[in-house]
């Protein structure tokens, strides 16, 4: 499920939307994704549900069904409005579908491109953050998959030592009954716990790799416009030259030529304005996302370790309250 929730005016995110004395509240939720159709027809439906007590809404809850191919192109239609914004990425379609972001976002085939030590260390920073937190993502999966293995092996074994302590006598029977029974058990617990690293630490990782990719589309903003600033400075300064040598020499060109120059030179300062307000917002929305990456990446990695601990914990106990009962049947 995917939930984002807004509140303004500094009210909590705890207060109902139905509560008349709430401050102004908003929030949406994706759920229940469900696959329709067949083969290359098929795709799949979103229940999209919002709550509210925002005056500007008409009703204070709404339940609409979309289509994922909707949410890219309200994805689409964002980025594009709100240039220097870091748009929240979308989820992935499928488990295979990876979404990528070529080189060029950080402008390395743009003849033209920013230089300056500052952005250069940012850019490297990126790129690194991004191979990071992928290779973090697949060992997290990798851990998954081990718990969920050696779950399914411990659940395996503790049917066929159960089996085996039904052919034997009463008390080695008896001992094998039970340390099938603590098998069985260990093995929820580690399926428990690769469900648990699954949703509050793979995922939360997965999420960062796809948020990296979405600041790197920023950059690509970022590396446009500078580059359309950097081409028309260039060619205002080039008109200017002109103009002047036109004016010297009192050329019938030169009228025409003077108001070429003011209208490009109206879209020049359009096009510094424009960049210069990406580059404002980028840096406002990286400094909320490194803050925000410290706190919710924390307090993931301290979740897992906590339930690692607490497993090793339970299975170290678990082991060792048999000992005294093998070692008596022995």
């Amino acid at each position: 499920m995917i939930s984002t929730q807004r509140t303004f005016s500094g009210s909590s995110p705890s207060q109902s939307p139905r509560s008349p004395s709430g401050q102004p509240f908003l929030s949406v939720s994706v759920t229940d994704p469900v696959k329709l159709g067949n083969g290359v027809q098929a795709y799949i439906s979103y229940r999209v549900m919002s709550k509210t007590n925002m005056p500007e809404y008409q009703g204070q809850e709404k339940i609409v069904i979309r289509r994922y191919s909707d949410f890219v192109w309200l994805r689409d239609r964002l980025a594009d409005k709100f240039k220097g914004i870091f748009i929240p990425p979308l989820p992935e379609k499928s488990a295979d579908v990876q979404s990528k972001v070529s080189d060029v976002v950080l402008g390395k085939e743009k003849p033209v491109e920013e230089s300056s030590p500052e952005y250069e260390k940012l850019k490297h920073y990126i790129f690194e953050l991004e191979d990071h937190l992928a290779e973090a993502q697949k060992q997290a999966f990798r851990l998954v998959k081990r718990h969920r293995e050696l779950g399914q092996s411990l659940s395996d074994f503790g049917k066929a030592i159960k089996l085996l302590g039904a052919c034997e006598g009463e008390s080695l029977g008896k001992a094998f009954s039970e340390l099938g029974s603590k098998s069985e058990m260990m093995s929820i617990k580690l399926q428990k716990e690769a469900h648990n690293l699954l949703m509050n630490f793979e995922e939360p990782l997965k999420d960062y790799v796809r948020a990296v990719q979405s600041i790197k589309v920023t950059m690509t903003d970022r590396a446009n416009a500078f580059r359309q600033h950097y081409e028309l400075a260039e060619t205002i300064r080039l008109k200017e030259i002109n103009l002047d040598k036109l004016t010297l020499m009192r050329s019938d060109r030169a009228g025409e030529a003077e108001i070429e120059f003011r209208e490009l030179k109206a879209e020049s300062e359009e096009a510094t304005r424009r960049y210069e307000t990406i580059v404002k917002l980028m840096n406002e929305e990286l400094s909320r996302f490194q803050e925000q990456k410290t706190a919710e990446l924390g307090l993931a990695f301290h979740e897992f370790a906590k339930g690692q601990a607490k497993l090793s914990h339970d299975i170290a106990d678990a082991w060792r309250s048999l000992l005294p009962k093998l070692g008596v049947s022995s």
